[in-house]
Order: structure tokens, then C-alpha cells, then sequence
């Protein structure tokens, strides 16, 4: 079978997301995102997931319709060979809108996950700051040392904030939050999440919110205990950046680590006369997530793919050779 004949199995396609109405949600995934979920509020949408609590569907393309579980079932060699990718997709992509402060989390690593968690997956992730409101800020580790009793007894007295190291927020930031780091997102925040394919958060304080029934929202202490990084945080620092420049684009480096690799991609091909090549290789397949403006995909036997702010787009591995073409800022997803 040629290559041309086989293009149409490794073509790339729209992602649909599901949305989640946690309470601390708001709007601007509807409002900024053209997301089009009827849900109030709006506090997050999975763009790429096969994750059971929230699947992401194909929105283009021959398997238009199908989740991308689906998808993947019937043609792993989308995900490549990577080493990570072990008999699915490893990561879940989120858009994360949190109007109000999200509660005071932690999640396990693997092992823990694994032996308590009936073999899930732990949830390292990492956060880019689309937007962020003056003085928005994030909860990020421990100011210091703690033992286990100190953490335990601010935590029955909701005193558990002054403990934690608060750091200010900014457009562009870019945090990574490995497992066991106590965390919270703030309110204001308008993130990016790139995390293991996992939804596994235990919530150790929720600042005595309750929930649609007017109940306390459940606390997971016992397990947090069990699992959280009692070690004072060195505050995070923004990583360096260095932009990497080539005809019609730029890209920089935002985070690299076992589980992904996360690039931003500035395109603009307005004012030359060429366009961006683009190809993933056999070792991992690609998402490319539109944060900003708009583009196409041409395809090389057939076609392009259009694309618009909040778009996401699944790139199998070994995809059909493209161009890019247009004027957007996307995160380039991988392994």
C-alpha cells in the first residue's frame, strides 16, 4: 500500500471537548472560546481526552462523531512509539477558567495511584496562564518544613492557608506542578493545563464552600496526607525561554518532562511567500491547541483543516506531510 493511498489514516483532526460545571467556574470558555456548552458555569473543558470522566470527540474527519477512544482503540499506531505511550494516550489537555479560587488540592504520583487507585494513573501537570486578573495568584507548596501533625491540625482549623506559599500571576507563566506539590489555582486565572491522562485530586480544604445540594464538599485528608510533599517549595521561578525563529514561525520550549512535551508555536505566514512545513515522526503523535487567531492545515494529497481560537487538533505520528498557514499562537502537545 502506497503512501498516498494510506494519507487519509494519518490525516489530522478536530477535537470536541466535554465541559465540567464545577462551582468555582465562570464563563469565558463559552464567552471567549466559542465552546457552545450549554453549562453554567463553565469551569473546564477536556480538549483532548480519553479519559472516562470526560471524552473528547472527533469533530472532523472520517471518524467525525466517534470518541477519541474510539479512534485510538482502532488504530493505536496514531499515539507512535514512544516509550511513555503504554496502551493509550498518556496525557488530557484542559482549558480551565477559575472564576473563583479552586480548593487547596494535591495529587498522587504513579506508584500510589497504582496500588490505591486501582492502577490509575498519578497526575503530574503543568499550567500556562492565558490571562490573569491584577493580583491573581496561585497557591504553590509550603513556605516551610511541616510535619504531618502541624498539616493535619491546620487543616481541621482552616488555618492551612498561612502555610502556603503564594505566588502572583501573570499573562504567559508557565508552572509545573509535579505530584505530591500541594497547589491551588486562584481566582481570575485563565489557564492551559497539560497533565497525565488522571483525575485523580485530593481535595484537602475548599474554603467551607458547599455544593449544589448545599453540602460540604467532600475532603479526601487521609489520602492527601498520605501523598503530599511536606518539604518546603523553592518559589518557582519562570523558566528561560528562548525563542527559536524560522520563516513564517517562531517556537519556544515550555516544559519538558517524562510524561510530555509542551511547545508555543507563533505563526504568522501574512507577509511571506512561503509556508510552514509540518510532519510529526513515528515516535509520538501531536496535539496542536489554538490559543490565539486562526489558520489552516494543507493537507499534501487532499484538502486543509481549518482552524480558530480554541480549537484543538489531534496530529497522529507519522502524519501526512503539511503546511501551516496563517496567523495564530497554538501549544504544540506531545511525548
Amino acid at each position: 500500500m502506497t503512501r498516498k493511498n494510506i494519507s487519509w489514516m494519518t490525516e489530522p483532526f478536530l477535537l470536541k471537548p466535554a465541559g465540567k460545571d464545577y462551582l468555582w467556574g465562570g464563563t469565558r470558555l463559552n464567552d471567549d472560546f466559542r465552546k457552545n456548552i450549554p453549562i453554567q458555569p463553565l469551569a473546564e473543558t477536556w480538549e483532548c481526552s480519553t479519559h472516562p470522566d470526560g471524552l473528547s470527540i472527533a469533530a472532523s474527519g472520517i471518524y467525525q462523531g466517534k470518541t477519541l477512544k474510539e479512534v485510538l482503540d482502532l488504530h493505536p499506531e496514531y499515539l507512535g512509539t514512544h516509550p511513555m505511550i503504554r496502551g493509550g494516550i498518556p496525557i488530557l489537555i484542559k482549558f480551565i477558567d477559575a472564576k473563583e479560587n479552586l480548593s487547596v488540592q494535591v495529587h498522587p504520583d504513579d506508584a500510589y495511584a497504582a496500588e490505591k487507585e486501582n492502577g490509575a494513573l498519578g497526575k503530574t501537570e503543568m499550567w500556562y496562564v492565558l490571562d490573569a486578573e491584577e493580583n491573581a495568584q496561585i497557591l504553590y507548596g509550603f513556605c516551610h518544613d511541616l510535619n504531618r501533625e502541624t498539616l493535619e491540625k491546620s487543616l481541621r482549623e482552616g488555618s492551612i492557608e498561612k502555610y502556603l506559599q503564594k505566588v502572583k500571576v501573570e499573562k504567559d507563566d508557565v508552572f509545573f506542578i509535579k505530584a505530591g506539590t500541594v497547589h491551588g489555582l486562584g481566582a481570575g486565572t485563565l489557564v492551559a493545563e497539560i497533565q497525565e491522562c488522571s483525575n485523580l485530586t485530593y481535595r484537602m480544604y475548599d474554603y467551607g464552600r458547599t455544593d449544589k445540594e448545599g453540602k460540604p464538599r467532600e475532603l479526601h485528608i487521609e489520602k492527601a496526607l498520605e501523598v503530599a510533599n511536606l518539604s518546603g517549595s523553592d518559589r518557582p521561578r519562570q523558566p528561560m525561554r528562548v525563542l527559536k525563529y524560522k520563516k513564517g514561525s517562531a517556537s519556544e520550549l515550555l516544559c519538558r518532562c517524562k510524561y510530555f512535551q509542551v511547545e508555543r508555536v507563533l505563526l504568522n505566514t501574512e507577509y511571506c511567500r512561503e509556508m510552514v512545513d509540518y510532519q510529526t515522526e513515528e515516535n509520538s503523535f501531536q496535539v496542536l491547541l489554538c490559543l490565539k487567531g486562526c489558520g489552516s492545515l494543507f493537507l499534501e494529497d487532499s484538502g486543509c483543516l481549518h482552524f480558530f481560537k480554541g480549537d484543538c487538533i489531534f496530529v497522529p505520528a507519522r502524519s501526512v506531510p503539511m503546511k501551516l498557514h496563517g496567523n495564530a499562537q497554538l501549544l504544540a502537545v506531545g511525548c
